[in-house]
């Protein structure tokens, strides 16, 4: 994974505008509104609402704005009726893309990301035609100037915690688990007074895809645009090498 600074890409986030912020918020407030209706409103009893909890905290969202969410959840438990969607595609120069929304109205989001797709002259295939091309894993990011551990202290205490790997990054470590055991570690890490850029079950790329025209860049800087101004898109994975392009 060497030269994939998932580091930079969480900043880059960050730093995004108040609009994209509130996107943020409302796609992690959706999150919540699942979590609640799935395991109820108790994190202690429910860990995936333990787990966007972490994640609300890690995107800088207010206490009092993630208390609220889960009081309003669990008192209206009834109306909340997300479901969650995966889209697979084909961006320029055979890129591949996965789109995961929660929505309210499977139409309506298919028809966004249809369009989206045709964007940037890319099209949505089947289920399965491109999500073999990536790995389901936990990730856990942690911010070297955050950090008060030394590399070798902290990757023991993501071993003992039960991750499967640990990298180094120029500014960040990089924790990766079996999704199946992400909440466990993420939760021990936790507890051990670690503070996490990003925290979440996530796909990661096998290979990644280098395109040398400018038009296939621009076209899938479209697709990745459109779908994130979408309210219902709340992931989207693909395999794209932009890194040199930041």
């Amino acid at each position: 994974m060497s030269g994939h600074s998932k580091f930079a890409n969480i900043k880059h986030k960050k730093e995004k505008n108040d609009a994209a912020k509130g996107k943020v918020f409302t796609i992690i407030g959706r999150e919540i509104a699942v979590a609640v209706k799935e395991g109820g409103p108790d994190p202690a009893n429910n860990s995936k609402l333990r787990d966007v909890i972490a994640k609300a905290k890690a995107a800088n969202m207010p206490n009092d704005t993630i208390d609220r969410g889960i009081k309003k959840a669990a008192g209206d438990a009834n109306s909340v009726n997300y479901e969650t969607v995966t889209y697979e595609g084909y961006g320029p120069g055979g890129t591949a893309i996965i789109v995961k929304a929660l929505t309210d109205n499977k139409n309506r989001t298919a028809a966004n990301v249809r369009n989206a797709f045709s964007k940037g002259h890319g099209n949505i295939g089947t289920q399965g035609c491109v999500s073999y091309m990536f790995d389901e894993k936990g990730q856990i990011i942690v911010d070297k100037e955050e950090c008060d551990m030394d590399s070798d202290s902290l990757m023991m205490a993501a071993l003992d915690a039960g991750a499967d790997d640990f990298e180094e990054e120029d500014d960040s470590y990089v924790i990766t688990t079996t999704p199946e055991d992400f909440s466990d570690v993420r939760g021990k890490l936790e507890d051990q007074g670690i503070s996490m850029a990003d925290a979440q079950v996530t796909m990661i790329p096998q290979t990644y895809v280098t395109l040398s025209s400018e038009e296939d860049k621009t076209n899938i800087q479209r697709i990745l645009d459109w779908l994130d101004n979408d309210d219902d898109v709340q992931e989207v994975y693909n395999n794209w090498d932009n890194d040199s392009e930041d």
